[in-house]
Formats: structure tokens, sequence, C-alpha cells
């Protein structure tokens, strides 16, 4: 009886020391997200789970009303993922090249203020007052001789390729399926930091203050996000790599610049490497 009891104690331990190594392995190749989950993710788990344990049960989940009045294509409702990929870039597209055709209008601008200022010839006034405002716009050091406000100027009034904004849309906003494009128009996961400014993230921790900006327009959010590389002192690193390109008289390469993208997330390199992946494989839509 005693050797039995000794025999079953011995068998357990050993089971124990056969599993207990695996209990404490962490899956490889997972990335925490800001917002882990979006909501849509999130409750489409919790269907699918009650689905499978009670077929006749159904849950109905609660719908965020849109903060836009945009009429949005259903992006989620399509299946065939080139369907999707086209629709997606074509709605968005227009804006895009709407955008940097306004960035270049103004870059012509300030090369033709900047020959005049060269040739020690003075300003009109209209063109002082334009200065004036990109100079506030662009977050410019105001105190600063005028050749250096156009040279400041110049590295940050310039345009950002097609396909970078484009690939960064669809990964940002999972191809317009997010929570945070369909219900406030943020196609790039930019954050605000005021009270109602945007949309609070399911996984927002505790104690933190950020939203994810909402916006009324699709025009709104791409400026928004031109606006955001252009001036943030984050992207410094883009700003100068387009820059260079700019000097050595080169084409602004997407995947070149992409690497000065660095800070657009907590994923750091993988970000970067998944954007540049994203550009090699979607050229045919560019």
């Amino acid at each position: 009886m005693k050797n039995s009891i000794l025999i079953k104690v011995g068998l357990f331990l050993f089971a124990i020391f056969l599993i207990a190594p695996f209990t404490f392995l962490k899956p490889a190749g997972i990335v925490q997200a800001i917002d882990p989950l979006p909501i849509e993710k999130v409750e489409k788990i919790k269907t699918n789970v009650t689905a499978a344990t009670n077929p006749k049960k159904t849950v109905k989940r609660k719908l965020e009303k849109p903060l836009h009045n945009v009429n949005l294509p259903d992006f989620s409702a399509i299946e065939n993922i080139n369907a999707k990929k086209k629709l997606f870039f074509n709605f968005i597209k227009p804006v895009i090249v709407n955008q940097n055709k306004k960035l270049l209008t103004i870059r012509a601008k300030l090369n033709s203020w900047m020959e005049k200022v060269t040739l020690e010839l003075p300003l009109n006034k209209q063109e002082r007052s334009e200065l004036t405002q990109l100079v506030k716009k662009y977050e410019v050091n105001r105190n600063a001789s005028l050749l250096t406000k156009l040279n400041a100027l110049l590295l940050r009034v310039d345009i950002i390729p097609l396909p970078l904004v484009l690939v960064q849309a669809a990964n940002e906003s999972a191809w317009g399926t997010s929570r945070f494009s369909r219900v406030g128009l943020n196609f790039f996961g930019i954050w605000c930091y005021e009270e109602g400014c945007g949309m609070v993230p399911g996984g927002r921790i505790i104690g933190e203050k950020h939203e994810v900006e909402a916006f009324s327009s699709l025009e709104e959010a791409v400026t928004r996000y031109f606006d955001n590389i252009n001036t943030n002192n984050a992207y410094s690193v883009f700003r100068t790599i387009r820059a260079e390109l700019r000097l050595q008289e080169q084409k602004l390469n997407p995947a070149v610049l992409a690497t000065g993208l660095l800070p657009y997330s907590e994923r750091g390199v993988d970000y970067v490497n998944e954007i540049t992946n994203m550009l090699r494989h979607n050229q045919k839509y560019f």
C-alpha cells in the first residue's frame, strides 16, 4: 500500500516536472500595441465564441455613432482582397494627391523668395505676410533671420510620396475597418491630448490622458497627418532624409523615407519593415 502511494506521488511529481517548464514560456512574435484590439475585433471574438457554444443565441453589438457625416465605404463587407485594396486606395488617394499639390505650390513660393533674398531683394508686403503665417504654421523660430526661416521652411514644406501615405493609412486603419477610421476618420492613428478631442482607446492605461483624434472630413484627417510628419520633432530624421534626397536631386523614394518613420510606432524597426513590405507588395495599386 505504501509503495503504491509512493509510486503515485512519484508519477505526479514527474508529470509536474515535465509540464512546469512550458508554463513559463511566452509566445514568440507578439507585439504589444497601444490599443491591443480594436473594439470591433473584441466584439467579433465574443460573438464567435458565443455562437460556437450556443448556436441559437446571437449577440448584438452596439455600434458607435460616427463623429462625422462622410459616406464611408463598408470596407469590412468586401471579401475579395484585391477589390478591397483598390477601393481603399481609390477612396483616399485623391485627397493625398491634392495635399501634395498644395505643398508643391507653397514650396515654389519659398524657392522664389529664397532667390530674392539671395539677390538681396526685399520681399513685398504680401510675401512677408504669407511668410509670417507659414513660420507660425510650421513652427519655425520667428526670431531667426529671414534666410534661416526660409531654409527651415523648405525643410518642412514638402511632399510625402503617395505610396508611403497610402500604405501607412492602410496599416494604421486595418484597410479602413478599424474603429478609429470608421468612427473618427482617423486613418493614421494620430493622438490628441485634450479631453473630448477624439475617441478613448480601449486599452488605454489608467492615468493616461491621450485619445485618438477624430476628424470631420477626410481632407482634415490627411492634412493633420501631413502637418504631423512635417512639423513634429519626432520626424526630424524623416525630413533630413527627404532634404538630402532633394539636395542630391534624387527621387523621393518611399522605402528610403520609411526609415525615418521609426518613432511612428512603438514597434519601431518591426513597424518600418512592415511598411516597406507593404510598399513592395502593393505597387500595382499605386
